[in-house]
């Protein structure tokens, strides 16, 4: 995932932390409060982490474009509908300035639900230092446009709060979700990415920000290959 400026994803930050519950990012809050992570969509939350609520922020008070308010995005996540094969890039020891990335496969099984406004997957993992299962449910919420997203897993037994909250970009076809969550003492600004999106593979990321949102550390990678 590439390092970028806040100031660009501003609007969409703002709002989907604030849909999420969740205070806005850097450009919006002070750089001494941010955020964390897991979309680990199947795979999400390195290591167990405790989530810690942040206060709920105002809404943006910028109105989303025309072509925002129109779009219907409740059928994004029909792409992931089937049985897919997983590889696993995860890296060891995310914000500690480790270089350390260990490789690994597992399989995902994705489900449309109410008409493609529930996406539902579930899958196995096997990270060599334990295989486990785990489950994403995401919801979509006509009126904002926005997905929110909630992992567990067989480690956790429940789900992760607040919600990963975002949506696709008409024109790229990029998926962004961002959240904040307490990693190792710290509030950690957390960004999932869907993107490289085709009828037979697609690929997700997720990456940590201490700074607000100014740079961005890849900790995982999960590339899917279809098999059904």
């Amino acid at each position: 995932m590439e390092c970028r400026s806040l100031l660009f994803p501003v609007s969409l930050l703002s709002l989907a932390l604030a849909s999420a519950g969740c205070a806005p990012p850097a450009a919006v809050r002070p750089p001494d409060q941010p955020s964390t992570t897991t979309s680990g969509e199947v795979g999400r939350k390195p290591e167990a982490v405790a989530k810690v609520a942040v206060p709920t922020a105002p809404a943006s008070t910028e109105a989303p474009a025309a072509e925002d308010k129109e779009r219907d995005g409740q059928h994004d996540f029909d792409f992931l509908v089937g049985t897919w094969k997983t590889h696993h890039r995860r890296l060891r020891n995310p914000l500690t300035g480790s270089k350390t990335w260990v490789e690994f496969d597992g399989t995902v099984v994705g489900r449309m639900l109410w008409d493609g406004r529930v996406s539902e997957d579930e899958g196995v993992i096997h990270d060599p230092a334990g295989s486990f299962d785990g489950m994403t449910i995401r919801f979509y919420n006509p009126k904002t446009h926005l997905w929110s997203l909630y992992w567990s897993s067989t480690t956790s037994g429940n789900l992760t709060l607040p919600a990963t909250v975002g949506k696709f970009d008409k024109k790229n076809g990029r998926g962004e979700f961002y959240d904040h969550e307490a990693i190792k003492d710290k509030m950690v600004l957390v960004r999932y990415v869907w993107r490289d999106i085709t009828p037979s593979s697609c690929h997700w990321e997720q990456a940590f920000s201490e700074d607000g949102g100014k740079t961005w550390e890849t900790n995982w990678t999960m590339d899917h290959e279809r098999i059904k």
